[in-house]
């Protein structure tokens, strides 16, 4: 087995592709001398194009999907794998699918910049005949329903907000000393994810109306959206407890990332772990476990990364080999959600033991 992995430029040209495309090419050997010759073997080239790459669940998401393509064609195909990086750009993402079509990819796994905006994304594929497998953010079902040859790949979101909630009021009952005040209310301010994206909208009003539910009352201070950003959440919570300070009870992030900015700016004011307010993210990156385990993120939802990057590789795999997907999935859906899992100091280890080092 060979893996090679090189960063280049669009065969375009740098004007069209503002981010840098690695290429991951997973060559896979024989593993067995009676194995047929590698001449014969299926060959198949998968383009995945996510909106930003230096997304923290995202990077560990593709490290994933190379090693699900690597099992599931273990002497069978040899399968190129290239990653496109949009830099958070739409049109970047849209000229890196014509250059992955122009290159021959048999589909694509695609998780759009814009979830509102996939015509030109569709459109392409459709005319082109690439199918294509859509993750993480999902777009409208009105879109994926244009072409039966679009599949959707992902969790649920409103149960990530849910089940955020459930671990803020169960936090909150088991520690009541959270109310520093004694006023009977939790104050707290809310990190938020790109305005515009489905996963803050949904975390945002399911985290707070159901820990609600369970009869918490929460006060808000404030809230500030840091784009998925651990570094703009750092500099969204500066501020925030500059005008706050140690009013501020609890912090719910829609992320990971921005939980762990938070928590860095408690650390560069020399706060300890139990000067801090609770804090919760979501995704159950390998550096949350790690924090959640040391106590300093009171709780995340695992957003399972290796079981969604398994059926992608499944889902694309079948697709170039042009098989009937629902004889390989048992299903004759177009869309599959894994479910979200709650993670708290508990069971932090075990989460991390199935992770796995990322970083």
């Amino acid at each position: 087995m060979k893996i090679r992995r090189s960063c280049i430029s669009s065969a375009a040209g740098p004007e069209r592709i503002m981010a840098i495309c690695c290429i991951f090419a997973v060559l896979l050997s024989s593993v067995s001398c009676q194995a047929p010759a590698r001449k014969n073997k299926t060959k198949i080239k998968i383009g995945v194009l996510v909106y930003d790459e230096g997304d923290t669940f995202l990077k560990g998401a593709i490290n994933e999907m190379i090693k699900s393509a690597k099992e599931k064609s273990r002497g069978k195909a040899d399968v190129t794998i290239t990653v496109g990086d949009a830099s958070g750009d739409q049109n970047t993402q849209n000229d890196q699918m014509e250059d992955m079509i122009a290159n021959g990819c048999n589909v694509l796994a695609i998780n759009l910049v814009d979830r509102t905006d996939p015509t030109y994304i569709i459109n392409l594929a459709r005319k082109n005949d690439v199918p294509v497998v859509f993750f993480n953010r999902e777009l409208v079902r009105h879109d994926l329903d244009r072409w039966n040859r679009l599949y959707y790949v992902g969790a649920p979101a409103v149960r990530s907000g849910m089940m955020q909630g459930e671990e803020i009021a169960d936090y909150v009952k088991k520690h009541p000393e959270i109310d520093r005040n004694g006023d009977g209310s939790i104050q707290y301010v809310l990190i938020k994810g790109e305005l515009n994206h489905q996963d803050t909208i949904i975390r945002s009003e399911k985290s707070v109306s159901t820990a609600a539910s369970y009869g918490l009352n929460l006060d808000r201070l404030a809230e500030e959206s840091a784009n998925w950003s651990r570094a703009q959440a750092q500099n969204r919570m500066s501020q925030l407890i500059n005008e706050y300070g140690d009013k501020i009870e609890l912090v719910i992030c829609n992320n990971d990332d921005m939980a762990l900015g938070v928590i860095d700016d408690y650390k560069k004011r020399g706060k300890k772990t139990k000067e801090l307010p609770a804090v919760f993210g979501v995704d159950g990156t390998a550096e949350a476990l790690k924090c959640v385990e040391k106590g300093e993120l009171k709780g995340t939802v695992y957003n399972d990364a290796i079981s969604q990057a398994d059926k992608i590789m499944e889902l694309s795999i079948a697709l170039a080999e042009k098989k009937d997907v629902s004889q390989v999935t048992g299903s004759n859906e177009r869309s599959f959600y894994i479910d979200y899992q709650k993670v708290t100091r508990d069971n932090a280890s075990s989460f991390a033991a199935k992770l796995g080092d990322q970083e």
